[in-house]
């Protein structure tokens, strides 16, 4: 099978070991993946990244010229995307841009044109509701009409998707699986050492952007409440609440046992993981964001929960989008924004080292089973092999 895979996201070598995986399973497999050949991902990389031609036999990757450096759904690719095309002749195009991904819309035309046959895939995050207007509405319209298959992240963006009147076929799976080679379980001595962390303490653990609809206001108030427990905060990361947390815990003398570390690369936040006793992700759903065609936001998977279940941290989440999806059993889920459920859930696991060591255990199996990129590579081999039967 011959499958070719467009995005942005791959110019990240990181995020290409579910495709490599993918083109290691069978040995008639090929895995082509188109990333543009310029991108400004903004941000914090705020600089033009040039991607470079790989090439490991089965798995390929191709920069193609392109328009667009920095918006996804304005990306679309020059004209070396036609000889691609025409040499590689793929059996399944999976474009990773969205429902009205432009790159989708050239990609579905292409594949006509040029007489392919290919069955016409893309894969979205997006798990709100949204309206449209003309000439996106048409867009869309065109690509759902000509989609053969669509994965999606999460479980609301499959119904979103149902509700537009798509029919096919949608499988739910996330587009990046967990290295279980980098997250696994491993004990860090001279790290809590170094962080003043003592056996004694339980390392309440959050890793991602300080902002409001990630909950940590919740969580300082869910610890608040448990003042005569021997717990610390560690947050890994930035963003704008960092100083209204300082502030909160000031005012209320736990600021010692507040312990923030800003910027990790990804390859050194296992070390962090693994001092945590657990892991909360306490996200909130929130209608204040605005973009063209939606309004707001919720949590669309939740990548670091199973990164803290491959290292058999034990997990707490919100019931915000598709965490408790993701967390099943394998974890605690409260009602987002109770931070009294919240505390109920941590005062669980500080009470229970052994429910919490059981979980733990459940969290690494189902991390092992479901997510890591072998796995979803699996999941995503039998999703085009039913496509290429079905039609």
């Amino acid at each position: 099978m011959k499958i070719l895979v467009a995005s942005h996201t791959y110019i990240v070598d990181l995020n290409c070991e579910k495709l490599r995986a993918l083109s290691q399973l069978e040995p008639e497999i090929e895995v082509t993946v188109v990333v543009p050949k310029r991108w400004k991902p903004g941000g914090v990389q705020n600089r033009i990244i040039e991607t470079e031609y790989r090439d490991e036999g089965t798995f390929k990757i191709v920069p193609v010229s392109n328009f667009s450096q920095n918006h996804q759904g304005l990306l679309t690719f020059g004209a070396d995307l036609i000889s691609l095309l025409k040499e590689f002749r793929p059996q399944i195009i999976q474009v990773e841009q969205g429902s009205r991904g432009l790159a989708y819309t050239q990609m579905i035309a292409l594949n006509q044109l040029l007489g392919l046959k290919a069955k016409n895939v893309f894969f979205t995050w997006w798990n709100l509701p949204y309206h449209l207007k003309l000439p996106v509405a048409l867009l869309e319209k065109y690509n759902l009409n000509h989609s053969h298959g669509i994965i999606s992240g999460n479980q609301d963006g499959a119904e979103v998707l149902r509700q537009r009147g798509y029919k096919g076929a949608i499988k739910v799976m996330p587009q990046l699986g967990v290295d279980e080679s980098l997250f696994t379980h491993k004990a860090q001595p001279e790290l809590a050492a170094k962080l003043d962390i003592k056996k004694e303490d339980f390392i309440v653990g959050f890793v991602g952007r300080f902002v409001q609809e990630k909950g940590l206001l919740t969580l300082l108030q869910a610890l608040i409440t448990l003042k005569d427990k021997p717990w610390k905060l560690l947050l890994l990361g930035r963003g704008e609440l960092q100083s209204q947390l300082i502030k909160i815990a000031a005012e209320n003398n736990i600021e010692e046992r507040l312990i923030l570390v800003e910027s990790v690369p990804h390859n050194e936040v296992a070390n962090y993981i693994n001092l945590m006793s657990t892991l909360v992700l306490p996200s909130e759903t929130t209608y204040k964001f605005k973009t063209l065609t939606s309004v707001g936001w919720k949590e669309q998977f939740g990548h670091v929960l199973i990164e803290a279940m491959a290292c058999q941290v034990p997990v707490i989440g919100s019931d915000s989008g598709e965490i408790p999806y993701v967390i099943g059993d394998a974890g605690l889920v409260f009602p987002e924004g109770d931070a009294q459920a919240l505390a109920n859930c941590l005062v669980q696991l500080m009470d229970k080292p052994d429910f919490a060591h059981t979980l733990g255990e459940i969290g690494y199996q189902k991390a092992m089973i479901k997510y890591t990129n072998k796995a979803l590579a699996k999941q995503q081999l039998e999703f085009y092999q039913d496509l290429v039967i079905s039609h």
